[in-house]
Formats: C-alpha cells, sequence, structure tokens
C-alpha cells in the first residue's frame, strides 16, 4: 500500500482497537489482525514518525517563546559570554538556550535554597541569573546576602490584581510564594546592598477569551532586573 508524503503527513493519529488500526485524519486503512506484518510496517514507517513529529512541535509551543526572546535580550545586554554564571534552579529549558548561546553556566542542584545556601560559598561567579526562582522562595532576602556575584538577573511575575497567585494542585514545588509589585522587589534589593542599573516589563497575553485574558494584554506580568553589588 502507498501513501503520498500529504498523506504521510496527515497520519498524525493513531487508533488501534483490536483487530482494527485508523491512521490519519480523515484517512484510515482497516487491517486485520493476522496481516500483523503489513500493521507494523504501516505504524512503524508512516504513522509513528508523524506522531512523533506532531508531539515534539506541541512541545515547543509550550515554551514562553517571548519570555525567552526578551530575558536573552536582556542578559546579553549586561553581560557577556567570557563571564561564567550561577543559575539558581536546576537545569531547564532557558539555561540550556544561554548554554547554546555560548555563556558559560552551572545550576543548582535542587537544594532547598531557603535552607541551604552552601552554593554561594562553594561557586564564585562573575554572574548569579535568578529567572523565574524568586516568587517560590520564603526566603528571598538571606539567599540576596549571600550570593558572592558582583552581577545579578532577576526576573519574577509581577502581582496581578485581578488575579490570585499561582498554586498548582499536584506539585508543591510549583506555587508563588511571593508575586511581588516592582517596587517591592527594587526595596528588597536595595536592603540586602544591590544596586538596580536596568529594568524592563512586559505583558503576557493569553490565547483565551474572558475579562482576565483581555487584561493580560496591557498589564505587564514580567519583571526584570540587572543589579550590581554595592561595594
Amino acid at each position: 500500500m502507498c501513501f503520498s508524503q500529504a498523506q504521510k503527513a496527515s497520519f498524525s493519529r493513531l487508533f488501534v482497537s483490536g483487530k482494527t488500526i485508523f491512521c490519519g485524519s480523515g484517512i484510515f486503512a482497516s487491517i486485520w489482525a493476522k496481516k500483523c506484518a503489513v500493521n507494523t510496517i504501516l505504524f512503524i514507517n508512516l504513522c509513528l514518525p508523524a506522531v512523533k513529529a506532531k508531539s515534539k512541535k506541541m512541545y515547543e509551543k509550550t515554551f514562553p517563546n517571548k519570555r525567552f526572546k526578551l530575558t536573552l535580550e536582556f542578559l546579553k545586554k549586561h553581560s557577556t559570554t567570557s563571564e561564567t554564571i550561577l543559575d539558581l534552579g536546576v537545569e531547564n529549558p532557558f539555561s540550556k538556550i544561554m548554554k547554546a548561546e555560548g555563556f558559560s553556566v552551572k545550576n543548582t542542584t535542587g537544594e532547598d535554597l531557603d535552607n541551604n545556601q552552601s552554593v554561594f560559598a562553594a561557586e564564585k561567579t562573575d554572574v548569579t541569573t535568578a529567572f523565574e526562582i524568586f516568587e517560590h522562595l520564603l526566603n528571598p532576602y538571606t539567599i540576596l546576602n549571600e550570593i558572592k556575584s558582583d552581577k545579578l538577573f532577576i526576573s519574577i511575575p509581577m502581582r496581578l490584581w485581578f488575579s490570585p497567585a499561582y498554586r498548582s494542585k499536584t506539585d508543591m514545588w510549583d506555587r508563588h510564594y511571593h508575586e511581588f509589585e516592582d517596587w517591592q522587589l527594587d526595596w528588597l534589593l536595595e536592603k540586602t546592598g544591590w544596586k538596580i542599573i536596568d529594568r524592563q516589563k512586559w505583558t503576557n497575553p493569553v490565547k483565551k477569551f474572558g475579562i482576565r485574558p483581555l487584561l493580560r494584554k496591557f498589564t505587564n506580568r514580567y519583571y526584570i532586573v540587572y543589579a550590581e553589588r554595592i561595594k
């Protein structure tokens, strides 16, 4: 059985039910189980690559492309690839992007930074980055005091007056204890010996209908700062 390239690409869904295999959106082939050899060839050569390609594409769409783009531009504006970076939090998609762009990045290993700040004594780097980290911490004041780098980048989700703080129902680590207003983060940095050199804000629109999605189109959600240690 032969399929065109367009038909192969359309094989985005696979349903296996008893003796019948259905492949594609609107296109299907019914093959009895006794012809399992043919079934296997069709599945491996035609259906499976298309399913994998679609899954990969869907996963990539979950990336916050706007935030990653603006964060990278802001980082490049104030740091160079010759500087070493300690990125707070385990390795993540954005730390991989930094590495791909030539930055020398080391991540923390999953320790609870509220209770354990030993990484700052062990790792003296030129730059510390905390991208969407501080909202998860209960103890940011102590952590900011312990950082040994001379340069600091922090980005946070800002508090929205029309929406409660984010809290995952399934992951106890994926919740926001702090959702700052911009002046609150500024004050925290000032109290811990940092001088803000540059700052930027941006919105985070969502593809949904309703009052809150409408407000998100023009209400700033993210705040990023570059600060230097006051000596």
